[in-house]
């Protein structure tokens, strides 16, 4: 059976659900990632009321789309965001703005009413950030104390042990989106996550190449590792633009912007390889959907997600049910 494609609404939630459904569907996919702000979904609503996700369901079905996971990455990233500062104000609801602990405590009550919503839609995985209290440790000047980044470890496990038992109780996966700015964004960090949660059954990963690929990360040695926690796939793809001049930190320039050393780009445009992604994926049996968060400054974006649906299918094929040569080695 091929896996189902998706498309992330978190870059579309400016359209009512509805549009989005009807474009979504012109553009061949079988589904949609629902984002939790706009008007896709709201995490609270779900969690109070199955008629709710329901008619979310019903929506979908009206033009004939499914969904198997939906995203809470704005809330999570207040969470462990050490500061919460005017940047993730919209993030939250606008008396929280200006708070960071009111902020961080809508993040938590938003992830825990997640998972309940998540049994209520009947998915079984809920996409999300955590934030990082130690993300700006990043380079050693000044000098780190090391036993703080050991500390922003234990501070993750503090915060999403208890929204993880929720998960649990409620039968529901959390998936972390592993990348900058959140507590795993390569594989030692991922490893050391893992660890502070204590492997616990509710935590794994939202798999996105896009962001270990620019990192110079070989996205496949990331599913070669954790590949038994990768519970959803994002397909995403970026561009290495290192001329000499800049580096792979951003320069302070923003997307778009002539000189960066790395942009995203529309999925099969760039530098990521999917086709041994999804060969990789055949050998997990991974059968979730694969869904496709689209992102490029320099494309529009209704051309991008038909453009990248349609290079998706040529890729989505089912693995083997035998080697190729049995039909003739094969003996009586």
């Amino acid at each position: 059976m091929l896996r189902p494609l998706t498309l992330f609404t978190g870059q579309w939630a400016d359209l009512p659900l509805e549009t989005m459904c009807q474009k979504a569907a012109d553009f061949g996919y079988d589904g949609l990632e629902l984002a939790s702000w706009g008007d896709h979904f709201d995490v609270f609503k779900g969690a109070e009321s199955k008629a709710y996700c329901d008619d979310k369901h019903a929506l979908l079905a009206k033009y004939g789309l499914k969904t198997w996971a939906f995203s809470n990455h704005l809330a999570g990233q207040l969470i462990c965001d050490p500061n919460n500062d005017s940047r993730s104000d919209g993030f939250a609801p606008p008396e929280a703005a200006g708070d960071p602990e009111k902020k961080r405590r809508f993040g938590v009550d938003s992830m825990k009413a997640a998972a309940k919503a998540a049994k209520n839609m009947g998915v079984k995985v809920v996409n999300g950030f955590t934030g990082s209290s130690i993300w700006h440790l990043l380079y050693s000047f000044p000098p780190n104390d090391w036993q703080e980044i050991e500390a922003g470890y234990k501070y993750f496990a503090k915060m999403f042990l208890p929204i993880l038992d929720v998960f649990a109780e409620n039968g529901v996966k959390f998936a972390l989106e592993v990348h900058p700015t959140e507590i795993a964004y390569d594989v030692p960090t991922t490893r050391k996550a893992l660890e502070a949660v204590s492997y616990h059954e509710a935590f794994g990963f939202n798999f996105d190449p896009s962001h270990l690929q620019w990192q110079g990360i070989d996205p496949v040695r990331f599913l070669d590792e954790f590949g038994d926690r990768v519970y959803h796939v994002h397909m995403k793809d970026c561009v290495v633009l290192l001329d000499g001049a800049n580096g792979i930190l951003g320069s302070h320039l923003n997307f778009g912007e002539e000189g960066r050393g790395w942009e995203f780009c529309s999925v099969g445009r760039g530098d990521v390889d999917f086709e041994a992604i999804v060969r990789k994926l055949n050998k997990l049996g991974y059968s979730g959907p694969l869904s496709v968060e689209w992102e490029d400054p320099n494309m529009d974006r209704e051309f991008g997600a038909k453009d990248a649906c349609d290079y998706l299918k040529t890729l989505n094929y089912p693995g083997p049910e035998g080697v190729f040569d049995e039909a003739f080695t094969k003996k009586d």
